[in-house]
């Protein structure tokens, strides 16, 4: 059974901001790989169509399918869990979550559902589409 994570995208002050800095990344040719201190216990689940939802400024808002899990090292040597993660990223409804450190599981039935993607219209910023869902709107 498939179950995904969600994370803070520290740094990231939107979701284009996140997707500047990982093309810097895949221009390069380099993979996409987001180290974390602890593995993940349910690794299998992950790799098993799992993906990584990013949180930025509180909401989640794109979700990005999880390749591999790998050991890297650290700049002091230690090892940790690399999540290697395909380049493409998802928009999602925005929903809005408390704050907290690392990363937490987020199950199938819990994600947000994704986007609808329309190449004739130019999609709401987040916060706004968050907003009208909490007001019922959407």
């Amino acid at each position: 059974m498939t179950v995904h994570l969600k994370k803070l995208s520290v740094g990231s002050s939107s979701l284009d901001a996140l997707k500047v800095r990982q093309s810097r990344l895949t221009i390069q040719g380099l993979p996409i790989i987001h180290p974390t201190r602890n593995w993940p216990r349910r690794s299998a689940e992950l790799l098993d169509g799992g993906c990584l939802f990013w949180i930025i400024k509180g909401q989640i808002c794109v979700r990005q399918p999880i390749a591999d899990l790998i050991e890297v090292k650290r700049a002091d040597g230690q090892p940790v869990c690399g999540i290697v993660l395909a380049p493409e990223l998802i928009p999602v409804w925005p929903r809005r979550v408390r704050i907290f450190q690392g990363w937490r599981y987020l199950e199938t039935e819990n994600a947000p559902d994704d986007m609808p993607v329309s190449d004739e219209e130019t999609p709401m910023p987040p916060e706004l589409l968050s907003e009208l869902r909490e007001l019922g709107l959407l």
